[in-house]
C-alpha cells in the first residue's frame, strides 16, 4: 500500500478529535502519516472565553499547547496559515509551504457574522479568539479605571455601561461573567457596584433560543434579579464609538459593546472552491464528505449538514466532536477497508452559564438550574479532556477553575481557593483542635479519670460523674507551672503533661524566663487561679480550631502556649509536633470549612468602614 498522507486543517474541538482518533488508529502504521495545521500553536477552549474575558481564569487557562495534546503521538504539528486548497492537485498550500493530501479534514470553524452592522468593526469587541478575550478584558479594566476619575457624569456613566449584543450562549455567559466581575472592578477603583451597568441586548422576541422557554425564562429572572438590563426586539442598526443605536431610535451611551450576535463559516474558506450554504458554511454528505469531491472532508462549525429538513447539525463542541469522529471513522474505512459510517448526532442537551455560581442545563430531559446545573458543566468539560486523552490539561482546568479563582468566582465559592485560604490544612487545623481538647480534659477531669473515660465508648458516662481528684480545678495544688516533680525511676526533672510523666525539652526554666514568670504570678493563689484560667483557654483554642473561628489567633494562642510550656520545661517531646503545627495554621486555614469564611470578611468591611471611612473615587468633601 502507498503511503496516504492525512491532513487536517484547523485545531479546534473537531480537529483536535480528529486528530485523536486518527493517531490513535494509525499509531503503529508506518504507511500513514497525520499533519494538522493551524495559524496557532495552542488549541483554544472557545467555550470558556467569557472566563478570561471577565477575568474569572488567567489567559493561559484557556490554552492548550498542540505539543501537549499530540506528543508521542504520530501527529506532525504544523503551525502555519493555509491560504489555498488545490483539489486537482490535491495540496494545501500555506504562507510557507506546500502539504500534499490523500485525505483532507477541514476544521477551521466559524468567525462572527455582524451582518454588516456599521460600525461594529470598527468600535466593536468580539469574543471570538483567544487575542480577542485578552484585548476586551484589558480595554475593560482600562475603560472603569478611567471612568472612575472622570468628573464629566454623563461620560463617566457611558463608560460604566457595558453592552452585550446577543443572547445566544456566548452573549448569556459573557454578561453573567461582568455581573460577578463589577464587585472587584468597582471595590480596586473606587467604586460603587451600581455605578456599573449591563445591558443584554437582543434582536429577536425571546433570549436563549437553543433552550425551551422553561429554562430559558428561568435564566431571564435570574439575570433580570440581579441588575442586568434585558432589550427584546430591539436590533442594534449602528454602533458609534460611544454609543449604539437600536432600529427603535433609542441610544444607549457605552464605549463597550461587545458582539456576539451571530457567526458564519471561516471567511478563509471562500476561495477553496467548495459549495457552501447558508452562513458559508461548506455542503457536506452523510459521511461528512464535501460535496463533488472525494476524500475531502468537513467538520464541526464548518460542515453544513442537514439531519432535518431545514434543521442543519447545531454549532456546538458536542456536533463538533461526533462531526470529526464521523469523518475519521470513514478515512479508517478506506484505508483498511471497511464500510463507511453515515452521521447521526447523538446531543445530551444544553447548558448555559450566568457567572460561576447559577445556570440552567437541560440534559435529555432533565432540567438541572443553579449549582447543579454548574457542577454538571464542569463534569462535561472534564469529560472532554478525557476525549482528547489529556490528563495534563484536566488537572490544569481543575486548578484553574476551582483552587486559582477569586472572589468566590466557583460552585464552591472561595472554599477551595487557595488563595484565600489554604484546603490542606483543614485536616491539620481538626487534629490541633483536638489536641488542644484532650489537653484541656485531662487536665478539668484529671488525667486518671479522662483516661479511663477516653480507653473505650462505653466508659465515656465517667465524665459526666464528676471530676477526679488530680483535677487541676480540685483543690488548692500549683501544678503550673512551678510544680516540678521527681521521675521516680530515673530523678530527673520532668513536666507532668496531663498528668502523665514525659521527658521535657528543657530540663529547667531559663533563668531569663523563670524571672518573667515570678513577675507575672508572684504569689500560689495567683498561680492556682492561672492553671484553672488556662484549662479554658486551652478548650477554647481547641473549639476555635475545629470550629474555624477566629483561627488566626487561636493558632498564634496556641503557638503562644505551646512556647511557655517549652521554656517551662513543661512540654514534652511527643507533643513538641504542635509547636510547628500551630505556626502553619497561621495561613488563614479558617477560611476553609471554617466559619471564618463568613465572620472575617464581615468583620474587615464592618471594622474598616467604622475606622477609615468609606472609600470613593472622587472626593468632594465641604470644609
Amino acid at each position: 500500500m502507498d503511503k496516504k498522507k492525512i491532513v487536517i486543517i484547523g485545531a479546534g474541538y473537531a480537529g483536535v478529535h480528529a486528530a485523536k482518533k486518527l493517531a490513535k488508529t494509525f499509531k503503529k502504521d508506518e504507511q500513514v502519516s497525520i499533519t494538522l495545521i493551524d495559524k496557532h500553536s495552542y488549541h483554544t477552549m472557545l467555550t470558556e472565553l467569557h472566563e478570561v474575558a471577565a477575568h474569572r481564569v488567567e489567559p493561559t487557562a484557556v490554552q492548550m499547547d498542540l505539543r501537549k495534546l499530540f506528543n508521542r503521538t504520530k501527529v506532525n504539528l504544523i503551525t502555519d496559515e493555509v491560504q489555498h486548497v488545490d483539489h486537482e492537485k490535491k495540496m494545501v498550500i500555506t504562507k510557507n509551504e506546500t502539504f500534499p493530501f490523500d485525505y483532507l479534514i477541514l476544521g477551521m470553524g466559524a468567525e462572527p457574522n455582524d451582518f454588516g452592522t456599521p460600525g461594529v468593526k470598527e468600535h466593536g469587541f468580539l469574543l471570538w479568539s483567544w487575542e480577542e478575550a485578552v484585548s476586551l478584558r484589558k480595554h475593560i479594566e482600562e475603560t472603569v479605571r478611567l471612568a472612575a476619575a472622570e468628573t464629566d457624569s454623563l461620560k463617566r456613566k457611558a463608560m460604566l455601561t457595558f453592552i452585550v449584543c446577543g443572547s445566544g450562549f456566548t452573549g448569556v455567559e459573557m454578561v453573567g461573567e461582568l455581573l460577578e466581575w463589577k464587585h472587584r472592578l468597582a471595590r480596586e477603583n473606587k467604586l460603587e457596584e451600581n455605578d456599573i451597568t449591563l445591558y443584554l441586548v437582543e434582536a429577536a422576541p425571546t433570549i436563549l433560543n437553543m433552550l425551551d422557554r422553561k429554562d430559558a425564562d428561568k435564566a431571564e429572572r435570574y439575570m433580570e434579579r440581579k441588575g442586568i438590563k434585558i432589550l427584546k426586539n430591539s436590533p442594534i442598526v449602528e454602533v458609534k464609538e460611544d454609543r449604539v443605536i437600536l432600529k427603535s431610535g433609542q441610544e444607549i451611551p457605552t464605549y463597550t459593546l461587545i458582539w456576539t450576535a451571530g457567526v458564519k463559516a471561516n471567511s478563509d474558506v471562500e476561495g477553496f472552491g467548495m459549495q457552501s450554504a447558508r452562513a458559508g458554511r461548506l455542503k457536506v454528505n452523510s459521511y461528512m464528505e464535501a460535496e463533488g469531491l472525494k476524500n475531502v472532508y468537513v467538520v464541526g462549525d464548518l460542515a453544513y449538514y442537514e439531519e432535518n429538513e431545514g434543521k442543519p447539525t447545531p454549532q456546538i463542541v458536542e456536533a463538533a466532536e461526533q462531526t470529526a469522529v464521523t469523518a475519521a471513522k470513514n478515512i479508517i474505512a478506506d484505508i483498511k477497508g471497511g464500510q463507511k459510517v453515515t452521521y447521526k448526532g447523538n446531543y445530551h442537551g444544553f447548558m448555559v452559564s450566568i457567572g460561576a455560581r447559577f445556570g440552567v442545563a437541560n440534559l435529555n430531559g432533565i432540567r438541572l438550574s443553579g449549582w447543579l446545573a454548574i457542577l454538571m458543566k464542569h463534569i462535561v468539560n472534564l469529560y472532554y479532556f478525557f476525549g482528547i486523552r489529556s490528563g495534563y490539561y484536566m488537572v490544569q482546568y481543575i486548578k484553574h477553575e476551582f483552587f486559582e479563582v477569586k472572589d468566590k468566582r466557583n460552585i464552591f465559592r472561595n472554599f477551595t481557593n487557595r488563595y484565600g485560604n489554604v484546603l490542606w490544612s483543614f485536616p491539620l487545623r481538626l487534629y490541633v483542635g483536638g489536641f488542644w481538647l484532650v489537653e484541656a480534659g485531662a487536665k478539668l477531669w484529671g488525667h486518671d479519670t479522662w483516661k479511663h473515660a477516653t480507653s473505650s465508648f462505653r466508659n465515656v458516662p465517667v465524665l459526666f460523674q464528676g471530676l477526679g481528684e488530680d483535677s487541676w480545678l480540685v483543690g488548692n495544688t500549683v501544678r503550673m507551672p512551678f510544680d516540678w516533680l521527681q521521675e521516680p525511676t530515673t530523678g530527673a526533672t520532668a513536666a507532668e503533661t496531663g498528668g502523665e510523666w514525659a521527658t521535657p525539652i528543657l530540663s529547667k526554666m531559663p533563668f531569663w524566663f523563670e524571672w518573667i514568670m515570678k513577675i507575672m504570678l508572684p504569689t500560689p493563689e495567683v498561680a492556682i487561679f492561672m492553671q484553672k484560667f488556662v484549662i479554658f483557654v486551652e478548650m477554647a483554642i481547641g473549639l476555635a480550631l475545629i470550629a474555624g473561628l477566629f483561627t488566626w489567633l487561636a493558632s498564634l494562642a496556641s503557638a503562644g502556649f505551646l512556647v511557655m510550656f517549652t521554656l517551662t520545661a513543661m512540654l514534652g517531646w511527643d507533643k513538641f509536633w504542635a509547636l510547628p503545627a500551630s505556626i502553619a495554621l497561621l495561613n488563614g486555614s479558617g477560611r476553609t470549612l471554617g466559619l471564618d469564611y463568613w465572620v472575617i470578611p464581615f468583620l474587615q468591611v464592618k471594622l474598616g468602614k467604622w475606622w477609615y471611612g468609606e472609600e470613593q473615587a472622587i472626593y468632594r468633601d465641604k470644609g
